[in-house]
């Protein structure tokens, strides 16, 4: 992979037959359009900008641009939609590092714009688009809430470039009073502290984890792997849109049980 192109730029061209890009956007949010099973669907990335207006999104961060462009895609993708029987597959494809954290990010409400985008990605399932994230990279914080976690359906790459946390390891260990070691430490018994994506499917939250040769130069076989996983996502966010599987795991049984619990009280 060139040094120039994040994961997720890469993929979202290797998945799209490397299709135009959506003109009129901010740089760092690309979409392409494509197909999944042979029907249309529309992939969007967030990707590095060096020259973003915003210092703090230069790295693939999900700020402000990005977090109002993607609420405006995915909003106009449902707006095109909404008089069809058959509505397109959004596939999010996730390699970010973190949201932009900034001064100017919070004055200029950076938890609106990552709301509008989360927002935007539900309204987007709940009106019938089958919607699956890829993560193939870092799916970090509330970059990762914003891009990705509202999908049907959620997919992984099982490799060590693929992280999922709510906070960065040097953040957390601030916040909680820790050496990053000591968090490490916690990790291996307390698996939603881990950084690790087997950790994190032990949660129950993926759909599937795939096996690659080579997420940074991958072959024809990897290639192909990573469509199927998409079709089988799509055949079972038609068969069930919710997010019940999600509780399934055998470390949610609390999770659920809690849920129970609330309808019965209700």
């Amino acid at each position: 992979m060139s040094h120039n192109i994040s994961r997720g730029e890469q993929w979202l061209s290797l998945l799209t037959d490397n299709a135009p890009r959506l003109p009129g956007l901010c740089p760092s949010v690309q979409v392409a359009d494509g197909q999944v099973n042979n029907l249309s669907a529309r992939f969007i990335a967030v990707v590095p900008d060096a020259q973003n207006h915003y210092p703090r999104a230069a790295r693939g961060e999900v700020g402000l641009l990005e977090g109002w462009t993607l609420a405006k895609v995915v909003g106009e993708t449902v707006a095109e939609d909404a008089d069809k029987a058959e509505k397109r597959t959004i596939v999010a494809v996730i390699d970010v590092p973190s949201q932009a954290y900034g001064r100017r990010e919070e004055g200029f409400g950076i938890h609106q714009a990552l709301a509008a985008a989360a927002g935007a990605y539900a309204n987007a399932r709940l009106a019938g688009h089958p919607v699956i994230g890829l993560i193939v990279g870092k799916a970090m914080s509330g970059a990762f809430l914003a891009h990705g976690y509202q999908a049907n359906r959620l997919i992984a790459f099982n490799d060590p470039g693929v992280m999922i946390h709510a906070m960065g390891k040097e953040a957390a260990a601030r916040i909680t009073l820790r050496s990053v070691e000591s968090l490490e430490k916690l990790a291996e018994t307390i698996p939603p502290m881990a950084y690790d994506i087997s950790n994190y499917r032990s949660l129950g939250l993926l759909e599937s984890l795939l096996d690659l040769s080579d997420p940074d130069a991958p072959s024809a076989a990897d290639i192909t792997t990573v469509r199927q996983a998409l079709t089988d996502a799509l055949s079972a966010a038609r068969r069930d849109a919710s997010l019940k599987d999600r509780l399934k795991a055998e470390n949610r049984r609390s999770s659920a049980l809690v849920r129970e619990k609330m309808r019965a009280a209700w």
